[in-house]
């Protein structure tokens, strides 16, 4: 019975010994933090890049053991109701933290929700006007004004500050994102101050809102060219996306982009950087996604660490990407 007794005790030791080394191996976790990641909208092209720099961003920490963070990233489908229900969700299961990309900003409804919850957040691209965050949240993301200001910079760079006819006055179509985020309001404002600032007469041909779609932004532009034709020098678009859809557009109306019109995005997608290198495009502003997206992570582990992020505005500078650096930002 003794001699039994000591086998089993030895053969206990051993599966003990095997646990502890599979914890030691990072087998096991010691522990999970569980973020909810609420996208306003997956179609979104920069947010995709966006969403997928925070996933890499995290699976690179899983993967160095120790803590594990278990991420579930939702779309909005730029729905206010159905991002409302995926935070809402995400407040009730309890998840440690979050990363919201709001749908709308215009009213801070759900952020006062997400304030009310007392779980860590981080705003993330869309900014809430005049909004006061928190002890446990922040924002992070990029001041629009720069973007516009580096748009209407390009533009003004060009011969004859875009007055491609020479007869004194740059005639532009502009094309919005969604009209709800600040974003777009300060890229259609400042890209136009920036000439007018710098005694460029403007004239607005046309300004429509394309809502950041890249199908939608090829239908406005393909309108304007068919309303206006030649007249029209400079192409103003919100984002890469929409001015993805405007240069089909253009070649389609047999435009030339640097001989007879003008094109201008932001985001800095690759194809647009291919573009502006290749000058089928004038120029885009650099977005910085890797830049914000690890911006936002590093803040959710200081709020989760118990650390007051008293910077409570993180924005991440905007870059003009022309064909001088567009090597540079093609991935």
């Amino acid at each position: 019975m003794k001699k039994l007794l000591s086998v089993l005790l030895a053969v206990l030791m051993v599966f003990a010994l095997v646990g502890c080394s599979k914890k030691e191996e990072g087998g096991e976790a010691a522990d999970t933090v569980k973020i909810g990641v609420a996208i306003y909208q997956f179609d979104d092209n920069f947010m995709t890049l966006y969403r997928q720099n925070i996933q890499k961003y995290f699976d690179d920490l899983n993967a160095k053991g120790g803590t594990q963070y278990e991420i579930t990233i939702v779309d909005g489908k730029n729905d206010v109701a159905e991002q409302t229900e995926q935070v809402n969700t995400f407040i009730s299961q309890g998840v440690d933290a979050m990363i919201v990309n709001l749908v709308q900003t215009s009213s801070p409804a759900l952020a006062q929700a997400v304030e009310d919850s007392g779980i860590p957040t981080v705003f993330i691209n869309r900014e809430i006007a005049d909004y006061k965050y928190g002890t446990k949240t922040c924002y992070v993301g990029a001041d629009a004004r720069d973007s516009g200001t580096y748009q209407g910079q390009i533009i003004f760079d060009q011969p004859n500050h875009g007055d491609l006819n020479g007869d004194g006055v740059v005639k532009y179509i502009m094309i919005m994102g969604d009209p709800e985020n600040s974003d777009a309001k300060f890229r259609t404002e400042y890209s136009i101050k920036y000439l007018t600032d710098n005694g460029v007469a403007v004239e607005c041909l046309y300004q429509e809102t394309g809502m950041w779609d890249q199908a939608k932004g090829q239908e406005l532009v393909a309108s304007a060219l068919n309303a206006y034709g030649d007249d029209i020098e400079v192409v103003f678009c919100n984002n890469d996306g929409m001015a993805l859809g405007a240069a089909q557009a253009i070649n389609a109306a047999g435009r030339t982009v640097g001989t007879d019109i003008y094109l201008v995005g932001v985001d800095a997608l690759t194809e647009c950087c291919e573009m502006v290198k290749a000058g089928t495009m004038t120029g885009t502003v650099l977005n910085d996604d890797q830049g914000q997206a690890t911006a936002a992570c590093e803040s959710v582990l200081q709020l989760l660490a118990g650390n007051e992020i008293t910077t409570k505005v993180n924005y991440v500078p905007y870059v003009m990407v022309t064909a001088e650096n567009a090597d540079q930002y093609i991935k």
